[in-house]
């Protein structure tokens, strides 16, 4: 759906995306992971060749496909879905940086697999994604990731292939001569906005929207962080709060797909930071196992807001890398269940120790899930000084 020379383009951008999201430069020798689905080879072949000609030493993998990952997931006894293949651990310590590249064929071929299989398989994969965090906040390793369009992806956005395809020309700016540099101007312009952010000493934010109506306490030591490399597209600028301090409602109003399963209009309450009910339109079993994944994934990780003037994402993807950048006439918020992000950590997530997480409100979980909200909406700030500031309004940030 993408001809050769927006491929190369693409390819240039994916680089761009891996280099920016270190903290310290890559040097030739080092090592990169590349990660692609079957129906990203064109594009896997591309930027295996550009990562070469930069003196980077590759690995590439092959996802599973579809029938794989059931069969994975259907046929494993206990141990086997816990499983690791020998030398994962020693290859999360050695890589310097990994690119995905996802282009699915199917949404929907785990619907029916127990939710509780899948969390032991998250679970034995924390593990790894431990390693990866850790050499990351200590400027060791970069990632990115992005997605190729799909007849199946299409469809379940309802929009043509055609359309799908444009949509993501235009997300990442591959209609650009040189979409590198498009990509710098926006890392930029986030930049300023961040410093804005984080120059406010703020105390609580509250979103109100027609169905949402949440509190969250962003808590000690705490930034904005976002645009950074990390995902292609990515226009969010988001922090990760002290899970103790949420309070309210958040409505889902974007359908979501996860592990096979969609989930449509969930609402969420949540009360002394914890989920306390559940509600779906569709898909609500399926939320309610998923927060029960482990202790924490009932907590919030992540809240989030995007800019209508840096996305130009106006339609909905049916995938969580293109619908948490939604850009549209409203922006959007989204907030997460699970994870915390230790970038998010004022001194440096390489400072955040296992204590410190628990002190401050850092929430860890093997669940980390966005779920989005596009309706218009307002998020003020309530400051140490007692002032209330409007930072959000009308899909745009006003600081």
């Amino acid at each position: 759906m993408l001809d050769s020379q927006t491929l190369r383009k693409y390819a240039d951008v994916m680089l761009w995306g891996m280099y920016t999201a270190r903290s310290s430069a890559f040097t030739a020798g080092e090592t990169v992971l590349l990660r692609y689905d079957h129906s990203a080879t064109g594009l896997a072949e591309i930027v295996y060749e550009k990562l070469l000609r930069d003196g980077l030493n590759v690995v590439q993998r092959a996802n599973p496909t579809p029938g794989m990952e059931r069969s994975f997931l259907e046929v494993s006894g206990p141990s086997q879905l816990e499983f690791l293949a020998p030398g994962e651990d020693t290859l999360a310590h050695n890589i310097h940086g990994t690119i995905s590249l996802l282009a699915p064929n199917s949404l929907t071929h785990l619907q029916d697999i127990d939710p509780s299989r899948i969390g032991k398989v998250i679970l034995a994969k924390k593990k790894i994604r431990d390693i990866l965090d850790e050499r990351e906040n200590l400027g060791h390793f970069g990632w990115t990731l992005g997605l190729l369009p799909t007849q199946i992806l299409a469809e379940s956005a309802g929009l043509t292939p055609e359309d799908y395809a444009d949509q993501i020309i235009r997300a990442c700016h591959l209609d650009h001569p040189q979409p590198e540099e498009k990509w710098q101007e926006i890392f930029d312009a986030a930049q300023e906005i961040k410093s804005r952010l984080n120059a406010l000493r703020i105390r609580e934010l509250h979103l109100e929207s027609e169905n949402c109506d949440l509190r969250v306490t962003p808590g000690e030591h705490r930034r904005w962080v976002g645009v950074s490399g990390h995902n292609i597209p990515s226009f969010e600028i988001f922090t990760s709060p002290d899970w103790r301090g949420t309070q309210g409602v958040f409505f889902m109003d974007q359908p979501s797909y996860r592990n096979g399963n969609q989930v449509r209009n969930l609402r969420l309450e949540f009360d002394k930071g914890e989920v306390s009910d559940i509600r779906a339109e569709q898909g609500e079993d399926f939320v309610r196992k998923q927060v029960q994944v482990d202790e924490n994934a009932c907590k919030l990780g992540e809240f989030s807001l995007t800019d209508r003037r840096f996305s130009r994402i106006d339609r909905y993807m049916a995938h969580t890398l293109y619908d948490e950048n939604f850009g549209g006439e409203h922006g959007n918020c989204h907030i997460a269940l699970g994870a915390s992000y230790a970038e998010t950590y004022s001194l440096g997530g390489n400072n955040l120790s296992k204590a410190e997480k628990e002190k401050y409100g850092f929430n860890d979980s093997a669940l980390h899930w966005d779920l989005v909200n596009t309706e218009p909406k307002r998020v003020r700030a309530r400051l140490e000084s007692g002032e209330t500031r409007t930072i959000y309004e009308d899909g745009e940030f006003q600081c």
